[in-house]
């Protein structure tokens, strides 16, 4: 439960979890405060009631007893006490003790050790059928009972009317501030996760500052390290790839000479035929480690008008296709930043697949999410198998093992498309459908 409610961001959680810490600081120190102020307020509440008590018992006893009813009327008595002037005691020794707290508020000890001519002649203290309530008798000199009622009133510690205002407004102003500086001390992070995907689409993306705080500059500079060092690893691999493929042009070069002086046609014929895949594979593999879709810029690109072309093409290739074997569905235009040519040829390779293995391309261009798009590329072939639908993007992996450029190809295509389109910061990924065939699903940034 407690994963599902914690937003996914760092700086989420780590907004989460210091307003948490905070809300519960403010709760507990207000909590304490409240506390204290239930204690003064029944100080406060019990010191009035006493004096006040004492006030009427004084009043009362200088009044003669004919008036003391009258009398008693007039007073202003505080919450939590009632008085009467009655012939009998209302307080009972049947009835039970009453609460301790209770006994401190009014201290019939000092009363009965009063001086004579203010001390009761009998005073009886006891509880009531209520609890919280104490019943105080005192009886007068002459004749008569002043009965007291005493009941300490509720404290009231959130009794104040700003309260709750100011503690809104507190809480407002500290989630204000740790947001913004989570904000500020999380910012490096996202930098980092931004640059980390700019590499990841383009190996010459500009290196990150080195600035900031010690922690940050740190990371930083480990990061342009390591990007250094993986522009150095591609182009020391580019490097050795290009010196290969030139050094092997000169003896494909003399073989074919060599083999334009055989007698025997159909040998010649052949061993020609093996030399221009072999010049073929070279090349492929030359622009697969070159990843020439690095190098292009990225610029404003019809997305609908260039799948639409690669179809053409593939089409005009392919003239004994059936005109509804190579076909378009989308929109007429959209408009996406891109690498047109490194595009192109993805599409064109995952194109040619469909109709080298399918015999059919079905394209569609749709809005797959308001960030991504969604181009389909079906076909009517054979499928591959379910546990090789991730092996056949791996290099020189392919499924038909004759070897044969016409049936098998150099098995660089799909990994070609994958890099390129990687690269642009989408993907693609192969599933068999359920009525036959083998889709092509390219995810794209919108």
């Amino acid at each position: 439960m407690l994963k599902r409610l914690l937003p996914r961001s760092l700086a989420g959680r780590t907004a989460f979890f210091l307003l948490a810490g905070l809300v519960l600081v403010q709760v507990a120190g207000l909590t304490i405060h409240a506390l204290d102020r239930v204690d003064l307020q029944r100080y406060q509440n019990a010191r009035e009631i006493s004096q006040r008590s004492f006030g009427v018992w004084r009043a009362l006893l200088l009044t003669p007893a004919e008036r003391r009813a009258a009398t008693l009327a007039e007073f202003d008595l505080p919450q939590g006490l009632r008085a009467g002037f009655d012939s009998e005691p209302q307080a009972r020794l049947n009835y039970p003790p009453p609460p301790r707290p209770m006994m401190r508020v009014l201290r019939v000890e000092a009363i009965m050790n009063a001086p004579p001519r203010v001390r009761p002649r009998e005073a009886i203290v006891s509880g009531s059928q209520r609890p919280g309530v104490m019943l105080v008798s005192l009886r007068f000199p002459d004749s008569g009972w002043l009965n007291l009622r005493i009941q300490l009133p509720p404290p009231r510690p959130w009794h104040s009317e700003t309260f709750l205002a100011a503690f809104v407004l507190m809480t407002l102003a500290a989630a204000a501030l740790t947001l913004w500086a989570v904000r500020r001390l999380t910012q490096p992070v996202r930098d980092l996760a931004a640059a980390a995907e700019r590499l990841g689409r383009d190996v010459n993306a500009p290196p990150l500052p080195e600035n900031g705080p010690a922690e940050v500059a740190t990371a930083a500079r480990a990061f342009n390290t390591m990007a250094s060092r993986i522009r150095r690893f591609v182009g020391d691999r580019t490097q050795m790839v290009a010196a290969i493929s030139h050094d092997l042009k000169t003896p494909i070069t003399r073989l074919k000479l060599r083999a334009e002086l055989l007698d025997d046609d159909e040998q010649r014929r052949k061993i020609l035929l093996d030399l221009e895949e072999m010049e073929a594979m070279i090349a492929a593999t030359l622009a697969f480690a070159r990843d020439d879709a690095a190098a292009e810029p990225s610029v404003p690109v019809d997305l609908a008008a260039l799948c639409r072309t690669v179809l053409d093409e593939a089409a005009d290739a392919n003239p004994d296709l059936a005109e509804a074997a190579v076909a378009y569905a989308g929109p007429e235009h959209l408009t996406v930043r891109a690498r047109p040519v490194a595009l192109k040829r993805a599409l064109a390779n995952l194109v040619g697949n469909a109709i080298g293995y399918g015999g059919a391309a079905r394209l569609e261009l749709a809005q797959a999410t308001p960030s991504q798009l969604r181009i389909t590329i079906d076909d009517d072939g054979p499928g591959v198998p379910e546990d090789e639908l991730e092996g056949v993007f791996q290099p020189f992996r392919r499924l038909e093992t004759s070897r044969n450029r016409e049936t098998g190809g150099t098995g660089l295509g799909l990994p070609i498309a994958r890099n390129i389109l990687r690269a642009h910061g989408g993907d693609v990924t192969l599933l068999n459908r359920q009525e036959g065939g083998l889709r092509a699903v390219v995810m794209l940034p919108a």
